[in-house]
């Protein structure tokens, strides 16, 4: 089991793991060439195979070292995902299950630890993106019933009903040929309609959109700060790990050393 947990732990199978991964990112993505697949198919077949009969290895070994902790760690459990999903038959019924093999590119996420840094960072996030996500949609219905009401009848392509209005205003917030594509068009019928959509985009391009921004940002630091704490919780731990040995020999030598001073003193000669 030691012998495992060392080959599991080493940072060179980290590293291997990893070179692993790239390399069949790197496979998958000229399976959909159908030049080289002309050529090399049986090759580059028996390389996925081979990869996914490692990394199915791997998570074994991971499996039994970490036990019933693999289960609790959200990045082994994906990591268990991904590699389980290569293993059902991708045929007939399951055929787009092929497609979905480029996922185990994704485990570099659990391979570099900067990269799960980002990714928790974007997960914490989601709470707070979650209240801007409420807020444009209050502001894109408020929005898209004041478009429906003022340009639906002479434009109904683009703001004819809410659902249009709303596809149309998403299109004017990217910024994607908003002004000569839409507004402008918009404008030859109503001179004043630039006071509608102007401030529209304030709101939501410049507004709303950098909050999200914003909260990310947030979390990433957040993410960045817990991570150094660990990284120093778990240095302290160590030192404290090396240390303990030598202070309880220290201790040991002190208390050998009271018993000698006690022993010198009954065996000398007392004074007159």
């Amino acid at each position: 089991m030691d012998f495992l947990r060392g080959i599991i732990n080493d940072p060179r199978t980290e590293r291997f793991i990893m070179a692993l991964i790239i390399l069949n990112a790197i496979t998958l993505g000229l399976e959909t060439s159908q030049t080289v697949m002309a050529q090399w198919d049986t090759v580059l077949h028996l390389i996925d195979q081979v990869i996914l009969g490692i990394f199915v290895i791997e998570l074994t070994g991971r499996i039994i070292v970490h036990r019933l902790s693999f289960f609790r760690d959200p990045w082994s459990l994906f990591d268990f995902l991904v590699v389980g999903i290569a293993l059902l038959p991708a045929t007939d019924a399951f055929s787009v299950l092929r497609a979905l093999r480029v996922l185990r590119v994704l485990r570099l996420i659990t391979v570099l630890p900067s990269l799960r840094r980002v990714v928790g960072g974007l997960i914490a996030s989601l709470p707070g993106m979650g209240s801007i996500v409420m807020l444009l949609a209050v502001l894109y219905y408020v929005f898209s019933v004041m478009a429906t009401q003022l340009f639906g009848a002479t434009f109904p392509e683009w703001f004819g009903s809410i659902g249009a209005s709303a596809y149309s205003l998403f299109q004017i917030m990217t910024l994607e040929s908003w002004s000569m594509g839409i507004v402008r068009p918009v404008m030859e019928k109503f001179p004043y309609a630039w006071a509608f959509f102007v401030p529209y985009i304030i709101v939501t391009t410049f507004a709303a959109l950098n909050l999200f921004i914003g909260v990310v940002v947030n979390a990433m630091q957040s993410e960045h700060a817990d991570a150094e704490a660990a990284e120093h919780e778990a240095e302290r731990e160590m030192v404290h790990d090396e240390t303990e040995p030598l202070m309880a020999e220290m201790k040991l030598m002190r208390a050998e050393l009271t018993s000698l001073r006690a022993e010198l003193a009954e065996r000398l000669p007392k004074p007159a």
